[in-house]
């Protein structure tokens, strides 16, 4: 019991320590109308500097981290946020830190409600490249891409799209089995009830990793008790070995998956059926390689597949569901969709 409460208590001062540098105070939310002078993680040779006692937490907090163990995330804390309930308020706000020297992103912090979710289609976030970010794929994973741009604050909740200050570098399996689910429960909830959410994620990087070991999700809502969870999860990826100091990876080599083929021929391969073959993508014409340009889709956020508009799969998408964007196909294989099996997009 002692050896537990030693360790919370040591978790609890890392987290302070973070929160308090990266404009995320704890007890005490911040004030979100002004922020001025926040304080950035920056990396310095002064062993008194905030940054010196910033990383030190960061690797405080992930000794507390119990090892990845088949869970996309773990409870922290026995599930409990790290937030003041005192101090909770049904007033909006979002705040994203500034990156430090080594282009990472801090804590996102937001109070998430209907007046900060999305109104329009996301757009491209492609042209994004987070810090250990690299274009690879493996066989065994589904989409095949070992790494998603990753929204600390997912687009459905405030709406931010292409913000560098909220992107990270995450895997598939800690995107989509990590923190969707945990977005998806706070996003159904504000839809349904129309109240208000604290939800905070932390990235948590160590020393000069420009990979990310996790993040923290902590949330809790405003009205009622039935939003409250703090999770860690694992930027992880089953049967990839990853290099956090930069992101390289090793994996099962990835040679082309079934959907790629019958692209090339006139067979669906769902249902044997034969269909006219799709026309394939651009070639540039300098280096003659295919060229990914943006055109109409559509999103379905229950299954996480994307179609052509024309897909017969189209019409029975739930409205709520639905989600029409002008992307490019890596774009959105990026953000954790795969493509549909019957049109094949």
């Amino acid at each position: 019991m002692m050896k537990k409460k030693a360790s919370f208590i040591a978790l609890l001062l890392a987290l302070c320590i973070i929160f308090s540098m990266t404009g995320c105070e704890i007890p005490v939310f911040p004030s979100f109308e002004k922020i001025e002078n926040v304080p950035s993680r920056s990396l310095s040779s002064d062993d008194t500097s905030p940054a010196d006692s910033l990383e030190e937490a960061y690797k405080d907090f992930y000794s507390l981290v119990p090892p990845y163990d088949s869970a996309p995330s773990v409870a922290i804390n026995d599930d409990e946020p790290f937030f003041d309930s005192s101090a909770l308020t049904t007033e909006p706000f979002e705040y994203y830190s500034e990156r430090d020297a080594l282009g990472r992103c801090g804590a996102a912090f937001a109070n998430v409600c209907r007046e900060l979710m999305p109104k329009e289609s996301r757009g491209i976030i492609g042209s994004i490249k987070p810090t250990g970010w690299h274009t690879v794929k493996y066989a065994g994973i589904e989409g095949n891409y070992l790494y998603n741009r990753c929204h600390l604050i997912g687009y459905q909740l405030t709406a931010e799209n292409a913000n560098e200050d909220n992107l990270i570098t995450g895997t598939r399996y800690m995107n989509v089995d990590g923190m969707q689910p945990w977005e998806n429960k706070v996003a159904d909830y504000v839809n349904r009830t129309a109240h208000h959410v604290h939800y905070r994620v932390t990235p948590v990087f160590l020393e000069t990793d420009l990979l990310s070991r996790g993040v923290l999700i902590e949330a809790r809502s405003v009205e009622d008790d039935e939003i409250n969870f703090c999770r860690f999860c694992y930027n992880v990826q089953p049967g990839i070995t990853i290099d956090y100091s930069d992101g390289s990876s090793e994996g099962p080599e990835y040679t082309g998956s079934k959907e790629e083929t019958a692209a090339r021929s006139d067979v669906t391969p769902e249902t044997g059926a034969t269909t006219p073959p799709l026309p394939m993508p651009p070639a540039d014409r300098v280096t003659g390689e295919t060229v990914d340009v943006a055109r109409d889709y559509v999103l379905n956020h229950n299954t996480k597949k994307f179609h052509y508009p024309e897909c017969d799969s189209v019409k029975d998408i739930k409205e709520k569901n639905r989600e029409d964007v002008h992307s490019t196909r890596e774009d959105i294989i990026s953000q954790g969709f795969d493509p549909c099996g019957k049109c094949r997009p």
